[in-house]
This record gives structure tokens, C-alpha cells and sequence, in this order.
């Protein structure tokens, strides 16, 4: 079995290594991860991303000592000129191509992990405060420089009143510049405080970390239409009260028992994390081809070309279950290789296509007639 190379983009070590070592344990930068890497999109770009209510945007500015958020659309942003002022705009990997490509360089954690890339561009003395993330992070440094001070602090308390989550007691033990190219990896609840020098742009590759209490009312509410507890409540020997308040132990039993009767079996945990980890966060949307193929004809062509998966898809597979975009379905033997190739490589070539079973095909047709697939 071949050995996995090295990855510039972790300091010349392998992903099983950086796994072992830093995952979720320590700090690590990497001087020139991207070497000779440069803003994807200009700032004019990035600022008209702000203004649109499909994209989450927010405005952080620091004057004389006090902090200020204000959530997007963003019409009318501080000139450069201003000092102390932050632009931060999330998912832009969902609407730009290059974008999407950097985020999936990072796809040695599992897709069910990684969230999104956050672009953050701030002038002179910007920053959003000392502060802790609750999930794993590269800072990716696309222009300028930004100065990191970091510490791994247990004490993670706030300051009270802010519009921010900022530390109240903030203690730095390392601090970095970070020059184009540079990166940085924070395992969650490292403290850290970014400040730029001069204009710069920091690129935030972060992962999703769903609390335990966000899953389990989840769960509960996907598992809810499949709940089947017949027949009704009876006492028929229930016996005269004198505190007619009280409930009765043996109604308090029975119900008890009745309920307890409810099995979750591990098909139900698959289906629903699969489905809950591809779902589409709420502002996004996809539109399919404005003059659709007919499906005979997209056959051939697909046949020809290819397909891809849209940036904005996230497709997952576990066992005989596939999950695209919050829905799932069960594969047989036949098609479990095309539609795993597809969600790994997020590409199918014309080769892969013209195999394809009929079964295959129509779903790839339907992918492509809502958006969620494309034609190479």
C-alpha cells in the first residue's frame, strides 16, 4: 500500500501524522502553506458579497475602547481609511469556485466535519478581541499581515455586556506574524487574538462541532413521524382517590413502560445524522439550468463529459444509505460504487456515467434539473 505523502499545506508533515499530533490537541504554523497565495476575490467582490441577504455578513468596529457588531446585509461600509474596523463574510466557498477549491485542500478531515470558509478583512488595528472558537480552525493569511497572540487559558470567561464573545481575562503565551501564505491551526477553546497590520485578509477554514443538546432535539424531532406506540391509556381497576390531585403511581407505571418501549436502532442513527450533516444551511439556495437537458439527451452528454457536484452540495454515504442535501436513500450493490465515487470525488467522468445503472442515471437527471449537479 502506497504511503500517504507529505502535505505542504500542513508543514511538510502527513495528514495522519498532523491527525495524531495536533487534531484537536495543539497549535501548529505553518510558515508558506500556499506559497505566493493571494486574495481569491478582491476586496470589491468581497464587499458586494456583504450587501446580499443570502450571505452571512457582519461589520465589527472598535471606537475609542468600545466594541460594535452589526449583522449583514452590509450596504455601507467604513472607508479603508478608518482604522480598527472588520468585515467578516461566512460560506464564501459557496459562492465562488476558488473558494470552494482551497476549502476542499482541507477534505483529509471528513466532509461531515468540515463547515465552511469565513473570509475576515480589516484594516489597520482591526480585530474582533481575544476570544475562543468551540471548533477546530486554520487561519489561512491572504494579504498583509495579522499579528496572532495565543494561549491555551482554561479560564474562558467573558466580558459581560459585549456585543462579542471577548475574554475577560486574556493570557497570550506565544505570538506569531503572519505574512501571505502563512497559516495557523487552533484546536477548539485555544485562545486567540488576531490584529491586522495595515489592510489584510484572513481566511478561516472552520469545521463543524454541533453540540450534544442541538443533536438530541434534533433527533428527537427527525424520529418523531416514525414513533408507532399503539393502542390507548386504560385503568380499568383503577380504584376511588382520596387526594384526587395526586397522579396515581400505577398510571405514572404503565406510561413509563409504554414509552420505554420506543428502540432506536442504529439504521435510525445513520439516516438521520447523514441526512442532518447534508442538510443545506438556511440561506442557501440552488437554481437548476435555466433550459434543462432532456433526459435522453443529458444521457449522452454526461456520457461525453462528465458531472460534478454544485459547490453549494453536500453529499455523504455510510453503508447502503446515500444522503445529498438533507435527503436519503438506499443504494443497492450495483450502484454503491458510482454514487460513493461521486460523493468522494464530487466528480463522475464520462466513462463512470456511461456504466451507470438506469437507477443512477435518473438520479443524476433529477441532481441536474434542481441544481444540485452539473455538466462538466
Amino acid at each position: 500500500m502506497k504511503k500517504p505523502a507529505p502535505l505542504r499545506l500542513l508543514g511538510d508533515i502527513t495528514p495522519a501524522q498532523f491527525m495524531r499530533d495536533y487534531w484537536h490537541k495543539k497549535p501548529l504554523l505553518i510558515r508558506q502553506a500556499i506559497p505566493g497565495f493571494q486574495p481569491l476575490l478582491p476586496f470589491d467582490q468581497l464587499a458586494e458579497l456583504a450587501t446580499k441577504d443570502f450571505v452571512e455578513s457582519r461589520l465589527v468596529t472598535l471606537t475609542d475602547g468600545e466594541w460594535n457588531m452589526q449583522h449583514g446585509p452590509l450596504h455601507d461600509l467604513p472607508p479603508r481609511t478608518q482604522r480598527e474596523w472588520t468585515l467578516l463574510v461566512q460560506g464564501v466557498n459557496l459562492q465562488d469556485d476558488a473558494a470552494d477549491a482551497l476549502l476542499r485542500q482541507f477534505r483529509f478531515v471528513p466532509d461531515a466535519r468540515l463547515d465552511d470558509l469565513m473570509v475576515s478583512f480589516a484594516t489597520d488595528g482591526g480585530g474582533v478581541g481575544p476570544h475562543f472558537d468551540s471548533y477546530d480552525v486554520f487561519l489561512l493569511q491572504a494579504e498583509g499581515q495579522r499579528r496572532w497572540r495565543i494561549g491555551p487559558q482554561k479560564d474562558l470567561s467573558l466580558v459581560e455586556g459585549l456585543p462579542l464573545k471577548i475574554l475577560s481575562k486574556f493570557k497570550p503565551t506565544e505570538e506569531f506574524v503572519l505574512e501571505p501564505g502563512d497559516m495557523l491551526y487552533l484546536p477548539p477553546h485555544y485562545a486567540h487574538d488576531g490584529v491586522a497590520i495595515g489592510d489584510c485578509q484572513t481566511y478561516s477554514i472552520g469545521f463543524r462541532s454541533p453540540s450534544y443538546q442541538e443533536l438530541g432535539e434534533a433527533f428527537l424531532q427527525f424520529m418523531a413521524d416514525s414513533i408507532d406506540l399503539p393502542g390507548r391509556y386504560a385503568d380499568p381497576d383503577l380504584e376511588p382517590s382520596a387526594k384526587p390531585a395526586e397522579i396515581p403511581k400505577d398510571m405514572l407505571g404503565q406510561l413509563a413502560d409504554e414509552l420505554n418501549k420506543m428502540q432506536f436502532t442504529e439504521d435510525d442513527f445513520t439516516i438521520f445524522l447523514g441526512e442532518y450533516l447534508s442538510e443545506p444551511k438556511h440561506n442557501v439556495f440552488f437554481v437548476g439550468p435555466e433550459k434543462p437537458l432532456p433526459a435522453g439527451r443529458f444521457a449522452q452528454t454526461a456520457a461525453k463529459k462528465g458531472v460534478k457536484l454544485s459547490r453549494k452540495t453536500q453529499m455523504l454515504y455510510r453503508g447502503k444509505h446515500v444522503f445529498i442535501n438533507g435527503e436519503s436513500f438506499a443504494i443497492g450493490r450495483a450502484d454503491k460504487a458510482a454514487l460513493e465515487a461521486l460523493a468522494n470525488s464530487r466528480v463522475l467522468e464520462g466513462a463512470q456515467v456511461a456504466a451507470a445503472s438506469e437507477d443512477v442515471m435518473e438520479a443524476l437527471y433529477a441532481w441536474y434539473t434542481d441544481g444540485w449537479l452539473e455538466l462538466n
